[in-house]
């Protein structure tokens, strides 16, 4: 019976902690909304933190993308081989990069990579005391340090995205056609007339967009609520990786579902 009791409380207790978190998570998400008038005063922040963001990211992207292009091009061929159907690999691959892999994809990097660097600039700038700091010399650290990077995440996520469908589609041509022998032709025909441009393309930026979104949010939420120990910062770090993978594919999930249902 006190097995039973404590694991009830344990589930209670993760569940309190969760609401919590998600209502903080909002609160923050509102306070920086309600101080984005800096994107139209300082534009110039804005920029650097897409150049930071997106930039140093691009190169994972595009290598990530062209091996996700080449294995969706052999393995694309040797099905579609079964049925003879090999002229629609550029369909198959176009759609499975534009639809789910390559926002997913882009997603999950963007966590490892942008969303990591940003958890750890901003609790070191916790531990440094750094915030505490602003603070005292009448400067809103939210408007100052948050609001740049959260819509230098929501606009290079989507770009990124794209940059990482466009290279896909070109590695699965290089497979299929350059290495394999499909017929150029029909690798882009097939692909011209089946990826439809607002069911197939505006979700998939859609979903890009909610994915920055959630995962830009979700790193500075982690940052701003370390600790201000280098343990603290630490975990914040690993904890913005788990629960940006986490949200992205419970959100792809969702989403894919309304979307194509």
């Amino acid at each position: 019976m006190s097995l039973f009791n404590h694991s009830i409380s344990a589930v209670g207790s993760a569940s309190r902690a969760s609401v919590y978190s998600l209502g903080a998570l909002t609160r923050l998400l509102c306070s920086i909304l309600a101080r984005s008038s800096l994107l139209f005063q300082r534009p110039r922040l804005i920029s650097q933190q897409i150049h930071f963001i997106g930039n140093y990211s691009l190169l994972i992207i595009t290598i990530s993308g062209l091996f996700v292009g080449f294995v969706l091009g052999l393995q694309g061929y040797y099905t579609l081989n079964r049925y003879g159907s090999e002229e629609a690999l550029g369909l198959l691959v176009a759609l499975s990069l534009v639809r789910e892999l390559g926002p997913v994809v882009t997603a999950l990097l963007f966590a490892g990579r942008a969303g990591t660097s940003l958890t750890a600039e901003i609790g070191l700038m916790k531990a440094g005391e750094q915030l505490a700091a602003m603070e005292v010399m009448a400067v809103d650290p939210i408007r100052r340090i948050l609001v740049p990077r959260f819509w230098g995440g929501l606009i290079a996520m989507p770009i990124l995205a794209a940059v990482f469908s466009a290279v896909g589609i070109l590695g699965g041509y290089i497979v299929g056609v350059v290495m394999i022998g499909v017929d150029p032709g029909a690798f882009w025909s097939q692909m011209q007339s089946g990826v439809d441009a607002v069911n197939d393309v505006l979700n998939g930026v859609i979903k890009s967009i909610v994915f920055g979104l959630v995962v830009t949010l979700i790193a500075l939420y982690m940052g701003w609520t370390a600790k201000a120990t280098p343990e603290g910062v630490s975990r914040a770090t690993t904890r913005t990786v788990v629960s940006g993978a986490l949200a992205v594919l419970g959100l792809d999930f969702l989403m894919t579902a309304l979307m194509f249902s």
